[in-house]
């Protein structure tokens, strides 16, 4: 069926009058009127009289229903168009349901579904009429004062005018058509959208940044927690050591004074029982009428038995002052070198966070150097092999540098030195002279300590400053942090720092530098080996 012919009917004559819907499964009955076939069956089964719900016509049997081949196609046409949603725009000739309008007419004003539209697709007179998507609203688009349509742009007051407007109101202004402007300001909001665009994944690339600052921070606040309550813990211990060393002391003073005490009483004791037993005696022969007994008696008991001069004993009760002054001076002085110690130990810690790992560079080594295959350690050798005079070779310093470089950040790494006599580590600027006699300075790109004569420890300025180390160490930690300009050294196994440069200046590519100094026949053969950074416990 044609949409054309689909305009024969109205939006009624689509309807069944019995569910007020469009029509499913259209039949005629014999009046020629048309209904459901499911609605004018359940009528019929509800009344005992066949009769029409229309014009009330009565049939004397229960009529035969025909298909209304005609109604049918035109209602199944109708319920194929989308009926109007909130917020759509519904066509303003349907009566009941409203469809969804397909396009608006600037001219008559008015949306239209596609039934409803066919006029202005097919008419002379409506073709002319300008269709656009459809609004609400159409009365705006028409000029207030002139009642014309809206269809010219002012570019001089910025504004919709009409045909008459500019003759009248706006006859020296710059007007343009309205698709022109449209166009115009279509380019500038798609300009402004992929600006608010890109401003929206900045703010969200912003949101990434701080979240993730975040969550370093609470990675750095719970290390340092950790830290904090290890280092007081071992500071409680030792002052709960302490106190209990101190009362210890005293208790030991105190059972020292008790024992001799206890020793002079028990002495005394029993010369009180020989001196009772005396007095008994005495006392009984004093008594006695035997004239004989008590003169021959007499010579023995007569005489005091033998005692100790007691005159000259005293228990002295210990002396305490002071005790507690001790024990805190000794409380202090002990703390002091704990706190040293576990300080060192959490800063070697904070340091080890930023290891990197690092292998040699074969392009950089002195001909003389050996490196290992893996590119983890280095030597001197005896024999200076031919290789090509790259710019980035030292021909002269048996040196060689790290693949890896740092313009940005911290890292960390540790060398095990064990066994040499002599070594040199840091970190150099890419732009450092390689070819000939070096200076290590700093002014010179060079942030180095050396050994030299194995046991002279030197930080490589100008003049040069002898270090003092408690004992030499075996595996040598070194950090860099780029932006606060700082290198250290750390002796890793006592968890000491060693040295540092500070207030440094980086302001190119820094590369780790390692130089295990000439074998001295034999006596410094022992490699350099870059060691994996095992965090400090």
């Amino acid at each position: 069926m044609s949409a054309a012919a689909s305009c024969l009917l109205t939006e009624d004559q689509c309807l069944c009058s019995i569910c007020l819907d469009v029509f499913t499964d259209p039949v005629a009955i014999p009046c020629g009127h048309n209904f459901c076939k499911t609605c004018i069956t359940i009528h019929w089964d509800k009344h005992v009289t066949y009769q029409c719900p229309n014009c009330k016509e009565v049939f004397d049997s229960r009529p035969q229903l025909r298909v209304n081949t005609f109604i049918s196609e035109v209602a199944t046409h109708s319920s194929e168009q989308q009926v109007s949603k909130p917020g759509e725009v519904p066509c303003e000739i349907c009566t009941g349901t409203k469809l969804k309008a397909l396009k608006s007419c600037l001219v008559c004003l008015e949306s239209y579904c596609e039934t409803h539209l066919q006029p202005h697709l097919t008419k002379s007179g409506l073709k002319r009429h300008q269709l656009i998507d459809p609004v609400e609203d159409l009365e705006d688009r028409m000029c207030p004062k002139h009642d014309k349509l809206l269809e010219l742009f002012c570019k001089t007051d910025q504004t919709c005018v009409c045909m008459l407007c500019t003759v009248l109101d706006h006859q020296t202004h710059k007007v343009v058509p309205l698709k022109e402007e449209y166009e115009g300001k279509k380019a500038e909001l798609g300009e402004t959208e992929a600006e608010i665009q890109q401003m929206i994944q900045k703010r969200r690339l912003k949101i990434e940044e701080i979240k993730h600052s975040v969550e370093l921070s609470k990675e750095d606040a719970d290390r340092e927690t950790a830290e904090g309550v290890q280092v007081f813990t071992a500071l409680k211990e030792s002052v709960e050591r302490s106190q209990a060393e101190l009362i210890d002391t005293i208790k030991e003073k105190q059972r020292k004074i008790e024992k001799q005490a206890e020793g002079f009483i028990k002495e005394l004791q029993q010369e009180i029982s020989v001196l009772k037993k005396r007095r008994t005696e005495v006392e009984q022969l004093s008594q006695s009428e035997d004239h004989l007994h008590l003169l021959q008696s007499c010579t023995s008991l007569n005489a005091v038995p033998p005692t100790k001069d007691w005159t000259g004993v005293s228990v002295r009760p210990p002396s305490y002052e002071g005790t507690v002054v001790r024990a805190v001076s000794q409380l202090e002085e002990t703390l002091s070198k704990q706190m040293k110690k576990l300080l060192a130990e959490a800063e070697l810690k904070r340091v080890q966070q930023s290891a990197v790992d690092l292998t040699l560079d074969l392009d950089t080594a002195h001909p003389a150097l050996i490196l290992s295959d893996d590119g983890k350690q280095v030597s001197c050798g005896d024999v200076r092999k031919k290789l090509p005079n790259n710019p980035e070779r030292f021909d002269c310093c048996p040196g060689v540098l790290a693949k890896q470089s740092f313009s940005s950040g911290r890292f960390y790494y540790e060398v095990q030195v064990k066994g040499k006599t002599d070594w040199d580590l840091g970190v150099v600027r890419e732009s450092i002279n390689r070819k000939g006699k070096i200076t290590v300075t700093p002014q010179n790109g060079y942030w180095t300590i050396c050994l030299r004569n194995e046991n002279e420890y030197v930080a490589c300025v100008d003049p040069s400053v002898r270090l003092s180390l408690k004992s030499p160490p075996q595996k040598v930690g070194v950090f860099v942090d780029y932006e606060e300009g700082l290198v250290s050294f750390y002796d890793v196994d006592a968890a000491a720092l060693i040295s540092s440069f500070t207030g440094c200046c980086f302001t190119e590519k820094l590369y780790p530098f390692f130089s295990p100094c000439p074998n001295y026949a034999g006596k410094n053969s022992a490699p350099l080996i870059i060691s994996p950074v095992n965090h400090t416990e």
